[in-house]
């Protein structure tokens, strides 16, 4: 089965808002969704990108405001109104946690949309395992051999590949999605995403 791959950390604001809509489209569109949570820090930083503690208060207050309140409503999908308390606390047991889901084969479209909507929704802090294993229970997962999955070398060594393989291809936020190659970088890019897996555009990535 051809593949939507979905470049994201499990903390990540948009890639929440996103979350149903791409399900739904993958749905649609016969493709399964191609998982690859990322370290997102190191990913903004290899980017270039400025991090947050250097933006001006405008652009935080529109970018990760009134943007995120916007398509909250336009996506359905209900958020705290403000940043989460516990955001800037560690995000690699959470990522690791859906790549163990993955290396078990359980439905990680599903955990993943449970942890975005956890931090996002509910205030949930992504680096406790208590939080982490009852938003797993809460959608029928059992969350012991997932935690227990997200400390293995394989699953660390997964993580890492993801990180990397997301700045070898220029990723350099979260979601990013990828067609047959052609990256898509946000969610509010996802009717493009839903439009190229049918007609895809002209041109190439990258060009060159």
């Amino acid at each position: 089965m051809k593949e939507i791959e979905y470049f994201y950390s499990a903390h990540s604001a948009f890639a929440y808002l996103g979350s149903t809509r791409l399900t739904a489209i993958a749905a649609a569109s016969g493709r399964r969704i191609a998982h690859r949570p990322m370290d997102l820090r190191r990913v903004v930083a290899e980017a270039g990108v400025v991090p947050p503690t250097r933006r001006s208060k405008a652009h935080m207050e529109y970018y990760f405001g009134r943007e995120i309140e916007r398509w909250s409503e336009e996506r359905g999908a209900p958020w705290l109104g403000r940043t989460p308390t516990h955001h800037a606390n560690d995000i690699a047991l959470s990522n690791c946690m859906l790549i163990a889901g993955l290396v078990l084969g359980i439905d990680v479209d599903r955990l993943a949309h449970a942890l975005l909507e956890a931090h996002w929704r509910d205030d949930v802090d992504l680096a406790d395992a208590a939080a982490l294993a009852k938003a797993a229970s809460g959608i029928g997962i059992d969350p012991a051999p997932l935690l227990a999955g997200a400390a293995s070398a394989e699953v660390k060594a997964i993580y890492l590949a993801n990180t990397e393989e997301a700045i070898r291809r220029s990723v350099f936020g979260s979601p990013t999605y990828f067609v047959d190659g052609d990256m898509f970088y946000g969610q509010d890019h996802l009717e493009m995403v839903e439009r190229a897996l049918s007609r895809p555009y002209g041109g190439r990535w990258p060009p060159t």
